[in-house]
């Protein structure tokens, strides 16, 4: 199995969290803020349209309103398999951070 990259990581999750809020200058504000830096236009969009090619995500779009000069927002959800990959990053994840000696970090299990 593939696993997702660190910011294919990120915005499944953000896509996760922000549910039918979930469009792209929605994701990439939640991660911006997340990040605690501005995240450019591409490394939002063109790693979401990757993971709607590859079956992660999937979209719809809205009616178009006047609000935004006719135009549609498009909404990104999680498929099935989506929600697989995140499963197995967080398994894999869980599994790597076992039985670490202890860094002194207080760190919480």
């Amino acid at each position: 199995m593939d696993y997702l990259s660190r910011t294919e990581e990120l915005l499944l999750l953000a896509v996760w969290k922000l549910q039918d809020e979930a469009y792209g200058l929605a994701v990439r504000r939640h991660l911006s803020k997340l990040l605690g830096k501005e995240m450019s236009v591409g490394a939002v969009y063109v790693p979401l349209e990757r993971l709607v090619r590859n079956g992660l995500l999937e979209t719809w779009e809205s009616e178009p309103t006047q609000k935004r000069g006719g135009r549609r927002k498009r909404f990104y959800r999680l498929t099935p398999q989506g929600m697989a990959a995140l499963n197995a990053v967080k398994q894999l994840q869980e599994s790597a951070w076992q039985n670490l000696p202890s860094l002194g970090l207080n760190l919480a299990s």
